[in-house]
Formats: structure tokens, sequence, C-alpha cells
């Protein structure tokens, strides 16, 4: 390459960098400041959308139904996801008071608003974190058995993980009863 059209390719080079900066730089700092209290309460926040939904996708004379004579019910089902949020998520520490709540309630209104609440303590419990105290040891209980000694992060993961799996057995009861589960209805 010669002298002057090397020179032209620099001065192309020199013009395109501030470009390429102002393009990479905002990517850069976003990538600098993920959050894992953010993304745990993202996710807590999607996972209860998705459960209200489809809490709400069975009519509510099934609420009493079962797949097996084993299993829970659709409501006990329901109220066990409530139970694991507010005994796990009460492992974070938050200040706000968990909700009560009755594991026989049967009526299918307060079971949702059971199970709403349940999402809402995990909510306010993670709104109180910040990414240092997500790293620190979640107070116990008697369900340690399930996970041991845990860090309020490994808590949250844990009781989300329960939750999908509580949620693929729900699939099962909604297509048993010939209906499609939310996320699977095309719109």
């Amino acid at each position: 390459m010669d002298v002057p059209a090397r020179a032209i390719q620099d001065a192309r080079m020199r013009s395109l960098l501030p470009v390429a900066l102002a393009v990479l730089l905002p990517h850069l700092a976003i990538a600098q400041s993920v959050s894992l209290q953010d993304n745990a309460l993202q996710d807590w926040t999607r996972l209860k959308d998705t459960m209200m939904k489809i809490a709400a996708a069975m009519p509510e004379d099934k609420f009493g139904y079962r797949a097996t004579p084993p299993e829970r019910t659709w409501g006990e089902q329901l109220l066990h996801v409530a139970e694991a949020n507010i005994v796990q998520m009460g492992r974070l520490g938050s200040t706000v008071a968990p909700p009560a709540y009755d594991m026989k309630e049967t009526s299918p209104a307060a079971i949702k608003h059971t199970l709403e609440a349940s999402f809402d303590f995990g909510i306010a419990a993670l709104k109180e974190q910040t990414d240092q105290s997500m790293l620190a040891q979640a107070a116990s209980t008697r369900f340690d058995r399930f996970m041991g000694a845990s860090t309020k992060a490994r808590v949250v993961y844990y009781v989300i993980g329960h939750t999908w799996d509580i949620y693929g057995q729900m699939v099962v009861y909604l297509r048993l009863n010939g209906i499609t589960p939310p996320a699977s209805q095309r719109f």
C-alpha cells in the first residue's frame, strides 16, 4: 500500500472510531451493570405472572380435581406453591410480614389470593435485598433438610425451581381436563 492510500485508510479508521465507541460503550455499560438482586426480582415477577395465569386457567369447579387419587388437588397444588414461597422467601429476612395462609382452604378465590399474596411477599422481600445481601446466608427453617445452609440467592432460585416443577404437574392437570395451558396457547 502506498503512503497516500495508507494515510486515507488511517483517516477513515480514525473517523470510524468515535462511531464505534458511541455504539459499543452503552452496551458495555449495560453489561457491567448486571445485578443479582434485579435479575432475581425480574425472574420472580415473571414467575408470578405465569403462575397467576395457570391458576386462572382451571375453572373454579375443578379446583378439587386430582389427576390420580394420591395426588394433590388443583387447589392444593396452588397452596403448596404459596406455602413454599412464603416459607422460603421468608428466609431472606424481610421486614414485611409474611401473609397468613390456610392449607385447608378450598375457596378458589381465596386460594388464588393466597398464591398472589405469596408472590407479592417474595417481591417485597427481594426489593429489600442488595447484590451483597443476596450472597449472605439465609435464615434457617424447618425445611432446611431440602437444601441445608444456603445463600439468599440459592434460596430464591431453589423456590423458583420448585415452582416450575409444580407448574409442570399443573400443565398435566389442565390437559387432562381438555384445557390448553396459557403458555402453550397461540394467539
